[in-house]
């Protein structure tokens, strides 16, 4: 329902709020076809159809650009439409994680996948999600992201309780979700992104209802973890929770920065706010 982003998104999918020159469902399919995914499922509720609108073809605005000349655009265009092959699925009930993954059951039949939470914004200059594919195929393994933040902030994630190890990965002994921090087994919190072998699907089809009647991913990798099929990756680049008022605008300050056109600019305009809110 997008609440954490009203009342932006009363008519606007929260997937659609720009940051910066895209919207932030853009940023995510960009990051699966840099880690070499192009058949990708966007997993979205009734009243949302203009998510996968984004990344069809608009022969009026296409054919507008290139009658004012206006080639960079078109090219663009043109490039957004071909990024990859996007099916969608339809959850008809906010019923948890979990079953949004598992709705897309019959497009992931059975073979690994990724699920990505878009709200959830990496550093468009890494490719960690690469990084994690790798890790699948050399551990035969599930692989959860995580982050280390704050010990006060750790009850708003699930934490992990990892096994040392040498490696960039860690074996995952359980999962809490949302643990108090004075109960929490660590403070790495598991972020949007999971590269899951396909039995995943077959646990979610037995896992049952948790708090609030939903179904959670947790509660299957939780499973996983029994089992000692699961490892963690530790993400030590730059992440922005972009779904929350505050998390979006450091990341638009950040990728501004970054932005080869706008950034210049953007840094002098900051700067002009920084000395007249000074000498106020």
């Amino acid at each position: 329902m997008g609440t954490r982003f009203l009342p932006a998104s009363k008519a606007v999918p929260k997937e659609l709020v720009t940051v910066v020159d895209r919207p932030v469902i853009q940023y995510a399919v960009e990051e699966l076809v840099r880690a070499g995914i192009t058949n990708i499922c966007i997993v979205t509720s009734e009243g949302k159809e203009a998510v996968t609108h984004h990344f069809t073809s608009n022969a009026k605005l296409e054919t507008a650009l290139r009658d004012k000349a206006k080639h960079e655009l078109l090219e663009e265009m043109l490039e957004l439409n071909q990024l990859a092959d996007i099916y969608t699925a339809t959850q008809n009930e906010p019923l948890g994680l979990g079953h949004a993954v598992w709705v897309a059951r019959e497009h992931i039949q059975d073979e690994p996948f990724v699920v990505l939470l878009p709200d959830e914004l990496l550093d468009p200059a890494d490719n960690f999600l690469g990084e994690m594919i790798s890790t699948y195929e050399r551990t035969s393994s599930s692989v959860i992201a995580v982050d280390e933040v704050p010990h006060e902030s750790i009850g708003s994630y699930g934490a992990i309780d990892p096994e040392p190890s040498g490696d960039d990965w860690m074996r995952v002994r359980a999962l809490i979700e949302k643990p108090d921090p004075s109960d929490a087994p660590s403070d790495l919190a598991i972020i949007g992104r999971y590269v899951l072998a396909p039995e995943v699907m077959d646990i979610l089809g037995t896992v049952k209802p948790g708090s609030g009647g939903e179904i959670q991913l947790t509660d299957a990798l939780a499973v996983l973890a029994g089992q000692g099929k699961l490892v963690a990756q530790h993400y030590k680049g730059r992440r922005w929770d972009a779904g929350t008022k505050l998390g979006y605008l450091q990341a638009t300050a950040a990728l501004a920065f970054d932005h080869p056109e706008l950034g210049a600019g953007f840094r002098a305009y900051l700067e002009k706010i920084q000395r007249v809110s000074a000498h106020a």
